[in-house]
């Protein structure tokens, strides 16, 4: 996962949509694939990080630490670790994070619909 660099135009360009239109802001926040996931799993309750890595089967240990961190970092998720043999964490949506759950909801929604329209598009 790379970083954009920050005197970029992309960058720039990136700054100034995020800063004009919140949702925008909204979607850079959870619009990877991985961080929505994982907000969609976590809606549900705390869940550890090998529960994490069993569900999403195709996200390497890094990117799941990474996605993790961000998520931790940008207040959507917090990460609480009990000084237990061997060590546990766990990982929890914050009051801010569970409010995304209607809206991951209507995300689902519109999925569904979109799907069904697209397979009626293709049986033409």
């Amino acid at each position: 996962m790379t970083k954009i660099k920050e005197t970029s135009t992309n960058f720039a360009n990136k700054k100034a949509l995020a800063d004009e239109c919140p949702e925008i802001y909204a979607s850079n926040l959870i619009g990877g694939q991985w961080s929505l996931a994982i907000c969609c799993y976590l809606i549900n309750g705390k869940m550890r990080f090998g529960e994490l890595r069993k569900k999403l089967q195709n996200i390497t240990e890094r990117m799941l630490t990474l996605q993790l961190r961000r998520l931790e970092e940008e207040k959507i998720i917090t990460r609480t670790v009990f000084a237990e043999v061997p060590p546990r964490v766990e990982y929890e949506l914050t009051e801010i994070g569970y409010k995304l759950k209607p809206i991951i909801l209507e995300f689902e929604k519109w999925g569904n619909e979109h799907k069904q329209l697209m397979k009626k598009a293709e049986q033409r």
